[in-house]
């Protein structure tokens, strides 16, 4: 009886990773690293000159990848000629299917809400008050990287994590802590950063990744002036930043702008609601004048203990078979992706505009203002109407998404929106841009700006209301 000859091996190329086991394995020495080019995919790892060869099989055995090394058959040899059907790299996904679970998979662990005895108002730093904001909302886990004037917000959290078996990391830059925070987010733990501008920016690539994987994290940006390393004033430059250039690609998050210390609390606080409701960033922009400052503090009546959602990859054989990625190689299903998360910011516009309106009811003139300048505009406000002029103060709290369902029910009586802001126009871009996606007819919109760390005065706002502009 005459034994059939038994296959020798064939290399598809686009499949093989170079790892070269299959040059460890061939015991006639068939196969060596390769130099050739593959126009398609570029260098073809391994060579094989399969003269020696006695089809022993051991290569495609050594071989991790099911396409790798395979027998050889017409139509192997076709395509390794360049004829035949074209190569079609495919998703190993839809190859194989997916992957078998042989246990259960995890629940959502619910929330644990615990009650906190009564105390007395304290007077805290906005930068303390947002830290105690995110203990209290269950953070454990923060990273970040010393800058002015956020950084005692990340003192209190090195001092205070330890003793409640958390976390703080000083890591060795912004693009690290940022990193970290995705590695936290991944695990289904809250954890969050504080920082400033010049940070921020570093962070922006790694915020692109967590708005891709749909992960949560809270940052905390305490506004300095800019550009550059600029100085530690409390310029509102980094509006657009957080609104408009959160890094590449179709990415949006949750914005929020505290104006006083006990928001700085209570947003913190919503923050990690936000952030795992939508599975997305959540971005608190101070000033540095608000990070810095003190002010009464109410603690709430409860904290909250997180659960673990069943999404997170920790580790277990609950959640073993998750899966935290941001990268899609086919591109209808990068479009889906992204389509996926243009339905999720449509719900958050909907849901989740936040504003204060203060005197707004018969105003026609309505000053646009947040954090510390709608202290000042506040004021003149105030003033404004000892004069007899019908003044309001429309305060955005969320300005991604910017609150224009609240300001659309002014617009009929407005006559005028001033803008007010210590930075160089990006607030009013916001106004402008939500006013025109609505589709709304434009009052007459003014401005007061000031620059580099400087703020806007009470004076300077009420010369403006009262047609008496600073030339």
């Amino acid at each position: 009886m005459i034994a059939s000859a038994r296959p020798k091996p064939f290399l598809q190329p686009e499949y093989c990773k170079g790892c070269l086991r299959c040059v460890d394995a061939c015991p006639k020495h068939c196969i060596s690293p390769g130099h050739e080019i593959n126009p398609a995919t570029g260098l073809i790892p391994v060579e094989l000159d399969l003269e020696a060869c006695n089809g022993c099989s051991l290569c495609m055995q050594a071989c991790p990848e099911p396409f790798g090394l395979r027998p050889e058959t017409e139509r192997g040899r076709e395509n390794l000629a360049g004829r035949g059907d074209d190569f079609d790299l495919q998703d190993p996904a839809k190859l194989f299917g997916p992957k078998p679970i042989t246990v259960e998979p995890a629940r959502d662990e619910p929330d644990v809400r615990i009650a906190l005895p009564a105390c007395e108002p304290l007077v805290l730093k906005g930068n303390y008050a947002a830290a105690i904001g995110a203990l209290l909302a269950g953070c454990r886990h923060v990273f970040g990287y010393p800058i002015t004037p956020s950084t005692e917000g990340a003192e209190l959290m090195a001092k205070i994590l330890p003793k409640l078996d958390g976390a703080f990391v000083q890591a060795v830059s912004e693009t690290a802590a940022v990193n970290m925070m995705y590695g936290a987010g991944g695990s289904g733990v809250p954890c969050m950063t504080f920082t400033s501008g010049p940070g921020f920016s570093l962070m922006l690539e790694g915020v692109s990744y967590m708005i891709g994987a749909e992960l949560p994290g809270v940052f905390v940006d305490v506004m300095r002036g800019g550009p550059g390393l600029g100085n530690l004033g409390p310029e509102q430059a980094d509006i657009k930043l957080a609104c408009r250039g959160l890094g590449h690609g179709n990415t949006h998050a949750i914005v929020l702008a505290p104006g006083t210390p006990q928001e700085m609390l209570d947003l913190a606080m919503d923050a990690f609601d936000l952030t795992f409701r939508y599975r997305l960033p959540v971005v608190i922009l101070g000033d540095g004048y608000l990070g810095q400052m003190t002010g009464i503090v109410r603690l709430p009546e409860f904290m909250i203990r997180r659960g673990r959602p069943s999404w997170a990859v920790c580790g277990d054989r609950g959640h073993r078979h998750n899966l935290i990625t941001s990268i899609d190689l086919l591109e209808t299903d990068l479009e889906q992706r992204n389509e996926h998360l243009n339905r999720k910011y449509a719900a958050i516009a909907a849901a989740e505009q936040r504003a204060d309106l203060y005197r707004c009811e018969d105003a026609n003139v309505v000053v646009v203002a947040c954090n510390t300048p709608a202290r000042m505009a506040k004021g003149a406000v105030e003033v404004a109407r000892a004069e007899g002029l019908k003044v309001g103060l429309f305060r955005p709290i969320s300005l991604w998404p910017f609150p224009i369902s609240a300001l659309a029910d002014l617009l009929p009586q407005t006559k005028r929106l001033v803008v007010v802001e210590a930075g160089p126009g990006q607030l009013e871009d916001e106004l402008r841009l939500a006013l025109s996606h609505a589709g709304f007819a434009t009052p007459r919109i003014e401005h007061v700006r000031r620059h580099g760390g400087v703020l806007p005065s009470q004076r300077e706002i009420l010369n403006q209301l009262l047609g008496q502009p600073a030339t």
